[in-house]
């Protein structure tokens, strides 16, 4: 055994040690031995004479290492730390080693006093495992002085070795973990080595693994030693090592033989075989320490990023598709309900699609897509989960579509934001050069004591499920759109995932055919009962003038010649030219919201019933409309969204006389001093007709105006923060 100390009054007192504990029966002992001792240094000093050989030194046996190794007093300071340098023979006494000398192991140590304690060397008994140490990674780090490299010990023990299957070993497969984990987790030697890997052992844990081993005690599961080797570990870059790129599919397959064969065959292994690194291995979709229940849920989540590395083209047609983007928001129990990359390409068996073993191959498609689709027909398959509108080459018509959506979307933004900057400008040049007269006509507005009805309890009820309906769709569609942003993963976040996302979308759809086929019934039903008044009293004939009074006159939506009148006199005023003109009971600039329902349904609803049932419309149509219908009413949608949010709400809502809110549309009355001042015409149509006392107010506004508002605020405001998180989101996207 040894014994370090500190300077020479520890060799003192290992000198004291050996006499006086032989020595202490008597002084005669102690003189005799002095003499002895003496005698035996001069002749130490004495050249050997002609060819008598020096007599070689005795080997020391553990009595003379146990005679400080058994003093408690014998220590040693490590880093200011005080250690006992006790040697533990009771451990010993169990381990491997324990027929051994101390010499055995400690072959260089020659006296009994030896500071610094040179390592033990374990080449002699353990040949071929020193060869293979002094190889790995560990061994030529220690050859390139990194001292902090694993030693033999540092694994296996020191002087308490037992057996590598015994449970206490630290290297029993159930120990070895941990064993790594000392180094491979340990802050200090990660950053001081830059270890490509530092939570290696922290991932392994709660890795497939590590769980399997460490939790379920399934001594089959793989430890360390399985994958990276036991005492020829080294690097990935190594060409030998079991973890090199061309190697892994290997050592993997030692325990996954079925799936390294079925690899093997895929375009994968293939690819792998010819030396090609490009060709990934099953670190690359499993990763090397952090391998999930491929079953489980964030494997999924995961997947597609990890295809993605190698197909970044694919995968950015494929995020544009519902799946890819619920999978990129979802949570882990709900990612699994859409499909991933290996829903259809396959797990371990991917082939290109010209091959007929493929899942995609002509003869595999519609079955690999009926297995989320049950009833699909062949027309589905024609679907292209990969499509790029921006590839006019590859993907014509959908290019073509989606120039045509794109210019919709900048011309009808660029048109109604000049007019409304115009309206802007104006307004606020009359504000600040009369600001008192104003604010005085303002207020008039709201205390007036003469109010009119301008919408009926059925036409607010209806305006109420636009205003629901539409908030519901645009919360729960337009995070699929931005799926890249932080909102929007925490908007589909609250609402409880994909699943229940798509739900309330469909709610909210299903909302909005409702309030749009009560509004047609509505105007049948308005028709069926005016159709008197199309004949003439007289004769009873039916009068085509008539006819286009009802249609065009200035109770109806439909624009007219008056209309076209009122835009240019509006325009005029914006800059000073002329008048601020004044407006019947309809503005042309709320037919053109009107009308844009009509529009917004017939695009975004067929559009949305195509997605929503793909399988029913690909019987009689071809699968590509699904792509096509994707792209209506993606950028419909946006439209739809990004205008109602600023234009509409300018309109009704922001300009100066209305701000913060017009509750026409929930009260459903407008005061007297209003009409004048911007329904005039209306105002001078009722009374030459007669009819301004039956559009006077019946109802009691008052008594529920508080709640109204409101529900009016809420609206207004969660519209206004959904404009300003699209904003943000396509401005991120742009300067992405």
């Amino acid at each position: 055994m040894t014994a370090t100390g500190d300077g020479p009054a520890l060799v003192h007192r290992l000198r004291a040690n050996m006499t006086w504990r032989r020595t202490a029966g008597t002084a005669l002992v102690c003189l005799l031995a002095s003499f002895w001792l003496a005698g035996v240094g001069a002749l130490a000093q004495e050249k050997p004479q002609g060819n008598v050989p020096a007599k070689p030194p005795e080997k020391l046996t553990n009595t003379d290492c146990l005679g400080c190794h058994l003093d408690p007093s014998t220590t040693r300071v490590v880093n200011g730390k005080t250690e006992s340098l006790v040697f533990p023979t009771a451990a010993f006494g169990k381990s491997v080693h324990a027929g051994l000398s101390c010499v055995d192991c400690h072959t260089s140590v020659k006296e009994l006093v030896h500071d610094p304690l040179p390592p033990p060397d374990c080449s002699g008994c353990h040949a071929e495992e020193a060869k293979q140490y002094a190889t790995s990674i560990h061994g030529v780090s220690h050859l390139l002085g990194a001292s902090g490299a694993a030693q033999c010990w540092d694994c296996h023990g020191s002087h308490d070795i037992v057996p590598v299957n015994d449970p206490t070993s630290p290297v029993y497969k159930m120990n070895l973990p941990y064993t790594c984990a000392k180094c491979h987790s340990n802050a200090g030697l990660t950053k001081e080595y830059q270890i490509n890997h530092p939570d290696a052992a922290t991932q392994y844990m709660e890795s497939i693994h590590g769980r399997a081993l460490l939790k379920m005690g399934l001594i089959v599961a793989a430890s360390c030693d399985d994958c990276h080797g036991v005492h020829d570990i080294k690097r990935a870059v190594d060409r030998d090592s079991p973890i090199n790129h061309a190697n892994v599919a290997k050592t993997c397959g030692k325990c996954h033989l079925g799936v390294e064969e079925t690899y093997d065959q895929s375009i994968h292994g293939q690819l792998l075989a010819k030396g090609d690194p490009r060709g990934p291995v099953c670190t690359d979709c499993h990763t090397a320490h952090e391998i999930v229940d491929p079953e489980g849920n964030n494997f999924k989540a995961l997947s597609d990023e990890r295809c993605g590395k190698c197909h970044a083209d694919r995968l950015a047609g494929y995020r544009d598709t519902y799946h890819g983007k619920a999978v990129a928001l979802g949570k882990p129990n709900v990612a699994p309900q859409v499909a991933a990359c290996y829903d259809c390409h396959g797990y371990h068996d991917i082939l290109p699609p010209s091959d007929p073993r493929s899942h995609l191959s002509k003869a595999n498609i519609l079955a690999t897509c009926q297995k989320c689709h049950p009833g699909a027909t062949t027309g589905f398959t024609e679907y292209s989960p990969h499509a790029d509108p921006m590839d006019g080459k590859n993907y014509p018509l959908l290019h073509a579509v989606f120039v045509a959506m794109t210019g919709l979307l900048i011309g009808t933004f660029a048109f109604f934001g000049l007019h409304t900057l115009g309206w802007l400008v104006r307004a606020v040049y009359l504000y600040l050069h009369d600001t008192k007269q104003f604010r005085e006509a303002k207020i008039q507005t709201q205390v007036d004591g003469e109010w009119f009805t301008r919408f009926s309890p059925f036409e607010r009820f209806l305006h109420f499920m636009v205003v629901t309906s539409f908030l519901l769709l645009v919360i729960t569609g337009m995070p699929l759109k931005f799926y890249y942003t932080d909102w929007a993963k925490a908007i589909f976040h609250i609402l409880g995932g994909p699943e229940a996302a798509r739900t309330l979308h469909h709610l909210g759809a299903i909302v909005t055919f409702l309030y749009f086929g009560l509004h047609l019934a509505a105007l049948i039903g308005k028709a069926w009962k005016g159709r008197k008044t199309l004949r003439d009293p007289a004769s009873g004939r039916f009068q085509l003038s008539r006819l286009w009074k009802a249609m065009f006159g200035p109770d109806s939506m439909v624009f007219n010649l008056q209309d076209w009148s009122d835009f240019v006199a509006h325009n005029k005023w914006f800059f000073g030219k002329g008048p601020k003109p004044q407006f019947d009971r309809w503005t042309y600039w709320e037919k053109f919201d009107y009308f844009a329902v009509f529009w917004g349904v017939a695009i975004i609803g067929t559009s949305g019933l195509i997605m929503w049932f793909p399988v029913f419309f690909t019987r009689f149509l071809p699968g590509w409309v699904i792509n096509v219908a994707m792209i209506f009413h993606s950028d419909e949608a946006l439209l739809a969204a990004g205008f109602i949010f600023s234009i509409h709400f300018f309109n009704t809502h922001f300009r100066i006389e209305k701000f913060p809110m017009d509750t026409v549309i929930f009260s459903g009355r407008v005061s007297k001093t209003e009409m004048l001042h911007e329904r005039k015409r209306w105002y001078d149509r009722l009374v030459s007709q007669g009819k301004l006392d039956d559009a006077r107010v019946k109802d009691e506004w008052k008594r529920w105006q508080n709640i109204a508002r409101s529900f009016g605020y809420f609206f207004f405001g969660l519209g206004v923060l959904l404009l300003l998180l699209i904003i943000y989101a396509m401005a991120t996207r742009l300067a992405n």
